[in-house]
């Protein structure tokens, strides 16, 4: 816009002088100038005749805007269709890599059945690399889509999932389904790979998986919920083997052989290197799975060897057993936390938030020293939110003050600024029609909206003062006096016979806009969001400036007016007394 307006007053001039000759056609022999007028000549006639009705229905039009505003939903950013989709299932605690394995295997072969589905790959804990903390109980497929001319049809992004969501039910397993570069932000800002995620904080372990279980509960029944899974804080399992120092000592034995043994048998231990042509692989020696698949195996099969005598098994140095304890712990802001995953569907993230939050307010108790934090894109949400309170007003104050700057004077900034809550209109509805819920892009479209608004408003206005200082000047001229026909006949002349570059501006913003609406692809989810308030906002804005403005314009002038007249007779009065 800086560019286009930087260019309009240094390169436009230059290129009318250069290419625009010979001779030019009035306005009243365009035809298409002449249809314009005669549809809008009788009915801004009509709106000078009736100005207080006009300005009391399109009052009312913009009090009835409020029944669909309180309809929109809201979220942070509509969802992008990388035309990938990842299906990220974790289980609870202690699964087994052989059942891991097995389960991802029977996920996969589900999910390759469906014909929308060109490839599909799964991982089941974490890569071979220290920044990965996931658990084996958790799992990521990515699954590649088929372009989508070749779905089947009627077949959506959102139905597809639906589908691949109801044939992937698994007992103990809880679902969750997204796209790889949006888990992959998610993840890193705020460690939740769901739409909505619960952060609880506490001093406890214990109390926070109790808190995390019961909102889980809660959250289940809350319409829109796919899925909720509070980590479990106390379900891991560990082998603990605990040296018996007095049995060490009958045997001779140290704490460090014990150590050095359940290294070797259970672990393995490098003990050569094989050469395959240009290939190098380490040897690992360890114990067979039977002799180590279990406590009482590991107990009675492995076998500490002493400095003198015969082995010993392990069960009579040390005790095997297995316990339970944290299988991770999180720690945010030097404080114990936990994750609560929401997967959600059909729903905008504001409403289901609030939803969510009265039914844990109404069923879970928060203990003293513990709390809640909403989290994901909730989180993106309520940081949007807070600079949107500035920007917001800071644009409008903006606008006003270029437009105080312009005009020079306060009440035709007013009418002006009347742009804005009207543009609102047209965009707010076209909204509900389309089903979409405020966001940050919708957002960005309407800060648009307002500054077109009030540009349209702007050209209207001038011709009107224009139209006005003219006629006032013929009066003069003439000597007689300026009445209230005149201003109506300045308002006609200023409205009607400048009705094609009004209509050239409103028609030149929505003919670039209606591509956006239209398209498809990556990221038209995002443009579409911006482009719709502009586009239903021009439409309620053209009828604001053609019709609304003349009115209001007609009656402050015509007050005005009245004043004047009042304040001239005055003087006489006193002097025939």
């Amino acid at each position: 816009m800086g560019g286009a307006a930087l260019l309009s007053i240094t390169l436009v001039p230059v290129l009318m002088q250069l290419f625009v000759r010979g001779r030019i056609l009035p306005e009243a022999r365009n035809p298409l100038n002449r249809a314009l007028i005669w549809i809008y000549r009788p009915i801004i006639a009509g709106v000078l005749r009736a100005r207080l009705v006009t300005i009391a229905i399109a009052l009312l039009v913009v009090a009835a805007t409020i029944i669909p505003l309180k309809k929109l939903g809201s979220e942070f950013m509509p969802t992008l269709n990388e035309g990938t989709l990842m299906y990220m299932p974790v289980s609870v605690p202690g699964m087994s890599v052989t059942k891991a394995a097995e389960l991802l295997q029977t996920s996969d072969r589900i999910i390759k059945g469906f014909p929308e589905v060109a490839s599909v790959f799964g991982k089941a804990g974490r890569a071979a690399t220290a920044t990965d903390p996931a658990p084996v109980e958790m799992f990521e497929t990515v699954i590649n889509l088929t372009p989508e001319d070749q779905w089947r049809p009627g077949v959506t992004i959102d139905s597809l999932t639906a589908e691949m969501n109801k044939a992937l039910q698994f007992p103990g397993i809880s679902n969750a389904w997204t796209m790889p570069i949006k888990a992959r932000i998610d993840m890193l800002s705020t460690g939740i790979r769901t739409p909505i995620g619960v952060k609880v904080y506490g001093p406890d372990l214990a109390g926070i998986d109790r808190l995390s279980r019961a909102i889980e509960a809660a959250l289940r029944p809350v319409p829109g919920t796919d899925s909720a899974y509070a980590e479990r804080v106390q379900n891991g399992y560990y082998l603990e083997i605990i040296p018996d120092r007095p049995a060490l000592a009958r045997y001779g034995l140290t704490v460090g052989d014990v150590q050095e043994t359940i290294a070797t048998a259970l672990g393995g231990e490098p003990v050569t290197t094989t050469v395959e042509g240009r290939e190098r692989y380490t040897v690992n020696v360890r114990y067979l799975r039977g002799l180590r698949n279990d406590p009482q195996a590991i107990a009675t099969q492995v076998l500490v060897q002493a400095a003198m005598g015969p082995a010993v098994p392990l069960g009579q140095v040390a005790k095997v057993q297995l316990t339970q304890g944290p299988p991770m712990i999180r720690t945010e802001n030097a404080q114990l936390v936990n994750y609560i995953y929401v997967d959600m569907h059909d729903r905008d993230i504001g409403g289901y938030v609030a939803d969510a939050q009265h039914a844990i307010a109404q069923q879970v108790p928060i203990p003293p020293g513990y709390r809640l934090e909403w989290s994901g894109q909730f989180e993106y949400l309520a940081r949007a939110k807070a600079k949107l309170t500035i920007v917001v007003p800071v644009t409008l104050v903006i606008i006003f003050v270029l437009l105080y700057l312009n005009f020079g004077r306060l009440t035709e900034t007013l009418i002006v600024m009347l742009s804005v809550p009207f543009a609102l209109v047209g965009g707010v509805w076209l909204m509900a029609w389309m089903q979409f819920n405020m966001s940050v892009a919708v957002a960005v479209g309407f800060i648009a909206l307002a500054g077109v608004a009030a540009e349209t408003g702007v050209v209207m206005l001038i011709y009107l003062d224009h139209a006005l200082t003219e006629r006032r000047a013929r009066c003069t001229n003439e000597g007689r006096a300026f009445t209230r026909e005149n201003l109506r006949a300045a308002i006609m002349q200023g409205a009607v016979e400048r009705v094609r570059p009004k209509m050239m501006t409103v028609t030149a913003i929505i003919a670039g806009l209606l591509p956006i609406l239209w398209s498809h692809g990556t990221g038209s989810e995002l443009m579409q969001r911006i482009a719709v308030p502009m586009i239903g906002g021009m439409v309620s804005s053209t009828v604001l400036t053609l019709i609304v403005i003349p009115a209001v314009y007609g009656l402050v002038k015509g007050w005005r007016l009245g004043e004047a007249r009042q304040a001239s007779a005055a003087p006489v009065e006193r002097a025939a007394e």
